[in-house]
Order: C-alpha cells, then structure tokens, then sequence
C-alpha cells in the first residue's frame, strides 16, 4: 500500500525546516542582562502591612453632586477608576532567612497571566512601579513570552499595565510573586490594594521545589574575590545600559581574576553570541559548565549550538543534562531532546520528550511542540494522531513560516491515514 520510505521522508524536513525556523524565531528576540527568573509555582499567600488595609477616597476637586434622598445611587469601590502609578517596595528572602544569591525577578500575575515587573538589588529589595517596567525580561523557564535562545530568557508581550500606571479595579484579580527557577514564592494580594496605601508590601519567601538538581545561579559567585565580583557587577551594569562591549571587557577581567567563576562565563559567552563570536562564546559557555555543572543556564544556548549543526547526540546529551537538573520548568529544552531523539530515530524517546514539553507549555508558548508530535506519530505510522498534532501546530501558528510545509505534509498524511482506513475495513 504505502512504503516506509515514503513516512521516513515525511520526517525528514524537521533537521531542516522546522528547527531553522524555531531558532530564526527564537533569535528574533534579543534580551539584555541576568538575574532573576525563572517560573515559580504556587505557594502560600501572604498578606503584607499596607495591602488591603483600607485606603484613602481620591477626589479630582470637581464641585460634589449633591444627591436628594430620593434618588439611588450605588456605591462603587473604584468611583472615578483613576489610573496613577502605583510603587510597591518589600524583600524577597530564602526560607532560611538570607537574601536570594543573584537578582530575582518580581513578577504580577493577574488572572493567571505573569508580567515582569522588576528585580531586587543584592540584598533581597525591590521598589516597583506598576506597569512601568517594559524592559523587564523573563527567564527563559518563565511563562510568558516567546523564548531566546541566546540568552536563556523569555520576553513578555502581556498587555497588562500601560506606562501610565493601573488603576484599583485592574488589581482585582492580581498578585505578586518573586521569580526564580526550581523555587516556589509565596505571593503578596494585590485585591484590595488602593492607589494610596502604603506601598510596603512585606516579604516574599522563595523555598526549594523538591527533586531540582540544579540552579538558575551559580554557587561560585558567592566564593569570588572582591576585585572578580565587583567587575562582574559592573558588567552587569554596562549590560543594563546597554554597552555591551564595555561590559564584555568586565565579565573578560571576573573571569580572568577567578576561572572558576561561572555566572560570568555565562555572561561572556552571551555577550560573544550577540556579537557573532560564536566559537567563543561556546568556549565561554563551557567554561561555565566545568566551573559549576549545576548552573543550569549555559547548557540551553550549548544545546542551540548543537542543533544550529546538527550535532544530534550533542543536544539530546545537553538537553537531557538540562531536564535533569530541573524538569519542571524548561519545556524548550524536552523540546530540543525530541528533536533530536527523532533525527537519531529514537522515536520512543522523542515521544516522551515531546509529550513532557506538551505537558510544560500549558499555554502553548512553543507551538511547534505540535509539529514535533506530529512527525514523530508519522513516523510510527500513527496517522491519525499525527494528522491531529500537525492540524493543532496549524491552528496554533497561522503566521509561522513554515506553514506551507506543514500543510503539504499534513496532506500526505492525511492520505496515509486514508489508505489504512481502506485496509482496515476491507473484509
């Protein structure tokens, strides 16, 4: 009826087509500085002095409306909905009482959607203002927006916020968290909150998610000498003000000071990619690795490295070294192991990668995860789920470039998926 040439060839376009395209949109979005990041989960709610304990009515000094007793008028909490800027400060410490080891990002997530707000300074602090920060970029385990490949981060398209503040009612349903990878934040409640309460918001606890090897940070920073640690910081201020070559030369002296000193490996490395040294930034990223094999992000823009060759056992071996370290928050990387377990006809492996990610991406951030599972049903002739998977990365991205591709494959394996029904029914 059908040969298996012609579903191996079906599979084929992915070392080509599909991963190109992923990586062209991955590196669409480019992404300054570090710290912070990474996707918590849920945590214990706390309520924090200032929030919810009242508030003050505002008046836009307007002449009052005198209203007679025979008129009903009802009472609204937001009366004039006032859109101001609104400042929250507070701290952000581990559960044994020390600040967090780098820069946490702090998070609003309102009706389940997150936005980067802010980050705290060295010892734990933050000072926010609401809707403000459209710079703030998320790691790349975070939940909103689209991934960077370069720089392990994602950016955030959420509408949320305007640069003119919030109002009242558009906290209704918010809350904020503290944001780092393979650890849980309690959360502060943004219900309530009134545009001149206190802005003191208490402390968010960040705890230790359970079976997580590995860290967004790395324990070697804590042991670098004086004159490493303040060129790295340094670093990272030229990266916030956008100076990268100012600040290449500042993570070059961190590392040169101390060579064991990961964080900033990872920092030149990110800052040699952009400038297209990509032989040393590999270097740099491997560094990062033998400096502190826990440090879970040099090994995702290693694995990028990997598959940008084609070098398939490099990625499943980089990429699974990733998912071990923390397999709860890194969908791109099951992603990237499925992609190769199916170049290398690990179709079993490739399943169970693309099934992990699946489950990861709840919002289905990484469309092509779809695709993926489509091919590889093909491949284990599995046509009507793979017609299933393929129709889902369609309908998940009506603007992806490789869409006509999808389609004809998709038509192919609709018609596979035909002749077996034939088969099937014939007496």
């Amino acid at each position: 009826m059908f040969s298996s040439q012609t579903v191996s060839r079906l599979a084929q376009s992915i070392s080509a087509s599909l991963l190109a395209a992923f990586i062209a949109a991955a590196q669409g979005t480019t992404t300054p500085t570090t710290g912070g990041g990474g996707t918590t989960g849920g945590g214990t709610t706390t309520t924090s002095p200032g929030v919810g304990t009242g508030g003050t009515t505002t008046t836009t000094g307007r002449t009052p409306t005198t209203t007679t007793p025979s008129t009903t008028t009802p009472t609204s909490p937001f009366p004039q909905e006032m859109v101001r800027p609104v400042f929250l400060t507070g701290k952000v410490m581990m559960e044994d009482g020390t600040p967090p080891p780098e820069s946490v990002m702090i998070e609003r997530i309102c009706g389940g959607t997150p936005k980067p707000e802010g980050y705290t300074d060295s010892k734990g602090r933050f000072s926010i203002e609401l809707g403000r920060n459209n710079q703030v970029f998320a790691d790349a385990s975070s939940s909103g927006g689209s991934f960077d490949s370069l720089s392990g981060r994602s950016s955030s398209s959420s509408p949320m916020g305007s640069s003119q503040g919030v109002s009242e009612r558009s906290l209704m349903n918010c809350e904020l968290r503290a944001s780092l990878a393979g650890f849980r934040s309690s959360t502060v409640n943004l219900a309530g909150h009134r545009l001149l309460d206190s802005p003191e918001v208490g402390t968010i606890l960040l705890r230790r998610m359970a079976n997580v090897e590995g860290f967004t940070f790395s324990m070697t920073t804590a042991m670098a000498p004086k004159d490493a640690k303040k060129a790295f910081d340094k670093g990272l201020d030229l990266v916030k003000k956008k100076k990268p070559a100012e600040a290449l030369k500042e993570f070059e002296k961190a590392t040169a000071a101390y060579p064991k000193f990961a964080a900033a490996f990872f920092e030149q490395g990110r800052l040699q990619e952009l400038q297209k040294d990509a032989e040393g930034a590999k270097k740099s990223y491997e560094q990062a690795v033998v400096s502190d094999p826990k440090f879970v992000k040099p090994y995702l823009p290693l694995t990028v490295m990997a598959a940008q060759t084609g070098d398939w056992s490099k990625v499943a071996e980089l990429s699974a070294k990733t998912t071990k370290l923390n397999p709860y928050e890194y969908p791109q990387a099951f992603f990237y192991n499925a992609v190769a377990n199916l170049n290398m006809k690990n179709l079993d492996e490739a399943e169970k990668s693309a099934l992990a990610a699946k489950k990861l991406d709840e919002k289905n951030r990484i469309p092509r995860i779809s695709y993926i599972l489509g091919l590889i049903q093909a491949q284990k002739e599995n046509y009507a789920g793979a017609v299933e998977h393929i129709k889902s990365y369609i309908n998940l991205s009506p603007q992806a470039g490789d869409l006509d591709t999808a389609r004809k494959q998709l038509t192919e394996i609709e018609r596979l998926a035909g002749g077996v029904k034939e088969v099937a029914q014939q007496p």
